[in-house]
């Protein structure tokens, strides 16, 4: 009998246990990103800046668009675009982060990004935009806005970048 279990196992983990410390990351960015947005627009009037360095402000901008306020002025249309994307998404990285939950560091981008897409699709949802407030600038030149969830999704794109590199460089 035991060789037959061994003959019909598969090595996908059929609990979801594995998965809660990755859901755990995820919910650590969301919590996050959800606090500084509720926090800035506490504080802050649509567009007000508030110095902090010689390159850094905090602003309250709302971006509509994508990355970079793609689609920004497309009609409103995006919304459920970028949202729908984004829950689609997300659905992808779950069951990835499901059939991989011992690969620590694709684990550790997927949560990144996954946790950063959830926060801004809560925005979407909520009030049909993406609150962004973090402003770096140099020389009279100001990168685009982003916020907590933006920068969790590039840190999770890097470490998934790293991953692959090694994947590859031990094949």
């Amino acid at each position: 009998m035991a060789t037959t279990k061994k003959l019909f196992s598969t090595s996908r983990p059929t609990s979801g246990a594995s998965m809660l410390p990755w859901l755990g990351i995820a919910a650590i960015v969301i919590l996050a990103d959800q606090l500084t947005k509720i926090v800035i627009t506490k504080l802050f009037v649509h567009y007000e800046t508030m110095p902090v360095t010689s390159f850094f402000n905090l602003v309250l901008v709302y971006n509509p668009g994508a990355a970079f306020s793609f689609l920004g002025n497309a009609g409103g249309w995006q919304r459920w675009f970028f949202t729908a994307i984004g829950v689609v998404a997300v659905a992808v990285m779950l069951q990835m982060l499901r059939k991989n939950p011992a690969q620590r560091l694709f684990c550790w981008s997927l949560s990144l990004i996954m946790g950063g897409a959830i926060g801004n699709v809560i925005d979407r949802i909520a009030y049909g935009h993406v609150i962004d407030f973090l402003d770096f600038h140099y020389a009279g030149i100001h990168f685009p806005a982003f916020n907590v969830a933006d920068s969790a999704i590039c840190v999770g794109v890097a470490l998934f970048v790293i991953d692959e590199l090694r994947r590859v460089n031990k094949s």
